[in-house]
C-alpha cells in the first residue's frame, strides 16, 4: 500500500510540474503527459486482492490502474518511465498512464474506456477455461462502470459459461465528476451480480485485512471451479477525477470524513494496537519513498522513443499490413 501511495504522490506532482517530496523538480513543466487518474486512498483493494494471485493469473484494470499494476508485481521504475513517455516504459512510452500493460506478470492492461476491461477479462477467462489452465482472471472496475452495457454483457457471459473470473468493483462513490449514487438505480453492483446468479461479497475496501480475508475466500472459490464471483469493495476517491482536478464539485465535509478512513493509517493503527513495533511501518514507508525517488531519476534521464517508432505497432486498415 505504501509503495502505491508513494508512486501516486510522485506521479501527481510530476504531472503538475511541481517539486516532489523526493527532491526532484519538474522545473514548472509537467513530466507526466496526458490524463493521470490517481488511486490514492484506494490502496487496500489491490493490495488485499492481488496478494492471493499468481503470476499465471490474469488481471484487467481501469484508467485508474497504477495500484493494480504494482500489486500484480509489475516493475515500478518501468511504469514511471511509461508515464514519462520514455522508450524504456512498458509500452515504449506510447501507452502512458491509461494503457499500461505488463504481460510478464499477467497484467493485460489498463483501459481508458469505462467498463471496457470487463469483456476483455471475460475473454481471457474463457481462454483459460478452454485451455484447462489452472489460473483465473481478476477484473477491477469502478462503480461508474456498472451503468454501462459491457457490465451486464460481461457478467452474463461469465455466468452462462461458468468462467474463472473474479469481478472486483472498486466502489469509490464517484463517476468522473458526478456522484454515482443518484445515477444508479437499485442496490448497485452486488444486487446486479446476484440477479445474474453471481455470488457477491461486500467488504470495507479501506480495511486491507478485511479485503485480504474476503479475497482469500472468493479467489479460492473461483480457482476451485465455482464460476464467477463479485467482490464489492466500498472505498473512496480522495483525489479529483484527474491529477489537475481540484474536485470543487465535492462537499468538503464528505472528503474530510473519508480521510478518517485512510487505509494506510488504519493498517498502521491496527499494527500498533496489536503491540507491534511502529518502526517497521516507518521503515516500509522510507523504503517505498526511496524506491520512487530512484524511479523518478531513472525516468527523467531515460531516452525518448525514436521518431521512427511512431510507425511501429500500427496496422493499416487498407492493405492489412503490419509495420
Amino acid at each position: 500500500m505504501v509503495r502505491i501511495r508513494a508512486f501516486e504522490n510522485a506521479a501527481e506532482i510530476a504531472s503538475q510540474g511541481g517539486v516532489s517530496a523526493y527532491g526532484q523538480s519538474a522545473g514548472g513543466t509537467a513530466k507526466v503527459r496526458g490524463p493521470l487518474h490517481l488511486s490514492t486512498g484506494q490502496e487496500a483493494v489491490p493490495a488485499g486482492v492481488c496478494a492471493h494471485l499468481r503470476a499465471s493469473d490474469y488481471l484487467t484494470s481501469t484508467h485508474r490502474g497504477h495500484g493494480h499494476t504494482l500489486a500484480k508485481g509489475a516493475d515500478l521504475t518501468r511504469m514511471m518511465c511509461e508515464l514519462f513517455g520514455k522508450a524504456s516504459g512498458f509500452n515504449g512510452g506510447k501507452g502512458g498512464s491509461m494503457h499500461i500493460a505488463d504481460f510478464s506478470v499477467g497484467m493485460l492492461g489498463a483501459n481508458g474506456v469505462v467498463a471496457a476491461g470487463l469483456p476483455i477479462a471475460v475473454g481471457a477467462a474463457h481462454a483459460q477455461k478452454l485451455q484447462a489452465r489452472d489460473a483465473i482472471t481478476v477484473c477491477f472496475f469502478g462503480d461508474g462502470a456498472i451503468n454501462r452495457g459491457p457490465f451486464l454483457e460481461a457478467l452474463n457471459w461469465a455466468r452462462v459459461y461458468d468462467l474463472p473470473v473474479l469481478f472486483v468493483c472498486e466502489d469509490n462513490r464517484w463517476s468522473a465528476t458526478t456522484a454515482s449514487g443518484p445515477m444508479t438505480a437499485g442496490e448497485g453492483a452486488s444486487a446486479r451480480a446476484i440477479s445474474l446468479g453471481i455470488p457477491a461479497t461486500p467488504v470495507d475496501g479501506n480495511d486491507v485485512m478485511a479485503v485480504y480475508r474476503a479475497a482469500a475466500s472468493v479467489v479460492q472459490a473461483v480457482r476451485a471451479g465455482g464460476g464467477p464471483q463479485l467482490l464489492h469493495a466500498l472505498t473512496y476517491r480522495v483525489k479529483g477525477h484527474v491529477s489537475v482536478d481540484p474536485a470543487a464539485y465535492r462537499d468538503p465535509a464528505e472528503l474530510q470524513a473519508a480521510l478518517l478512513t485512510d487505509p494506510i493509517a488504519r493498517a498502521r493503527a491496527a499494527w500498533q494496537a496489536a503491540g507491534r513495533d511502529p518502526a517497521v511501518c516507518e521503515q516500509l514507508e522510507a523504503e517505498a519513498q526511496a524506491e520512487v525517488a530512484a524511479a523518478l531519476a531513472v525516468a527523467a534521464d531515460a531516452p525518448w522513443p525514436a521518431a521512427e517508432d511512431a510507425y511501429s505497432d500500427v496496422q493499416t486498415t487498407g492493405a492489412g499490413t503490419w509495420y
